[in-house]
């Protein structure tokens, strides 16, 4: 197993490393006046999503997320621990976000749980820690696993490839796209510790829709942040070989893509 999702003990034993970073995304008055983990500094969501000033989907610009880390003070070899009070899904899309801007994906790690569930026995502090200015370089790699409407319809063809659908039920059965399987991401986590489940129950859930890691996966949402929480997930359990599409199903049919409804 790797240490993409790491447990709170992991993050205890590295507190005070130079070079671990923990990243608190939710809202500034969360951050301040709940209180957050100690050392961790804030990245609030909305600051790094945006509909029409990235280079594709919703990043925000190459420039922008150079600046928020810079601010932040994190470096380009740091390793970067995100958390959330959800479950982690507005977490993974963080960690997805750095990576596609050239962050070591060795050095991109979840927490386990959020920070309700950190909480409940860990440490929690309400003092920003201070922080000295770096120079983050981010770069877009257009090679990486965002991928444009093309490479999805090249995928529905290819018995070698999966093309799973991130959405809750509703959704999927009022249109999806041709021969997609449903993985809603909310499946992958226990309600009661607010981390993911058992990873052999993760495991019998991937089976049952034929997710294999022996096959390609295209994911696709119509949120950014479900379809980062189910990439994160699945590379933590070893699958190497995934991509995400980030256009809407509009955008689709617009395209001239076609759409299943149940």
């Amino acid at each position: 197993m790797s240490d993409i999702v790491v447990a709170p003990a992991w993050v205890t034993e590295r507190l005070g490393d130079a070079d671990v970073r923990l990243v608190d995304v939710r809202e500034a008055w969360e951050y301040d006046g709940i209180g957050h983990l100690p050392g961790a500094v804030n990245v609030p969501f909305d600051s790094f999503r945006s509909a029409d000033g990235g280079e594709a989907g919703m990043l925000p610009g190459a420039e922008v997320f150079g600046d928020l880390l810079s601010a932040a003070g994190i470096e380009n070899d740091d390793h970067l621990v995100a958390y959330d009070d959800t479950h982690g899904v507005f977490a993974a899309r963080f960690l997805v976000t750095a990576e596609l801007y050239g962050h070591p994906r060795e050095r991109l790690h979840l927490l386990d749980g959020d920070f309700s569930a950190w909480q409940r026995e860990g440490e929690v502090s309400r003092e920003a820690p201070t922080v000295d200015p770096s120079e983050y370089h981010a770069a877009y790699d257009p090679g990486g696993p965002l991928v444009e409407m093309d490479t999805v319809e090249a995928a529905l063809s290819d018995p070698d490839t999966v093309v799973v659908d991130t959405r809750e039920q509703w959704e999927y059965e009022e249109g999806h796209i041709p021969g997609a399987v449903r993985l809603d991401w909310l499946e992958l986590v226990d309600q009661d510790s607010r981390g993911l489940r058992p990873v052999e129950e993760i495991r019998a859930i991937l089976r049952e829709r034929d997710i294999d890691p022996e096959r390609r996966v295209v994911l696709y949402c119509n949120t950014a942040r479900r379809i980062s929480h189910t990439y994160v997930v699945l590379r933590h359990l070893g699958f190497t070989d995934l991509a995400f599409y980030e256009g809407s199903l509009t955008e689709w049919e617009a395209e001239g893509g076609e759409l299943e409804t149940v």
